[in-house]
């Protein structure tokens, strides 16, 4: 049987930047923290993210969560 290690966990904060004038679409803007611990549980990660919304000119409208694992035989 296979196991899955969590090696790698990155923060992903997208914000509205605006609307683009030639096709009405809403524009975003990504911000990226590596090297996240993969411990931090999803309250910590949302309470992080409402604190640095605090920070930005843009409004925070996506905290995505993106995680890698090894996987080997077991």
């Amino acid at each position: 049987m296979a196991t899955q290690d969590l090696t790698q966990s990155t923060l992903q904060l997208v914000f509205l930047t605006g609307v683009d004038p030639e096709s009405g679409n809403s524009t975003y803007k990504n911000k990226s923290f590596n090297n996240v611990k993969t411990s931090a549980t999803a309250d910590q990660l949302y309470e992080i993210a409402i604190a640095f919304e605090g920070l930005q000119q843009h409004p925070l409208t996506q905290i995505n969560r993106r995680d890698n694992s090894e996987i080997r035989e077991g």
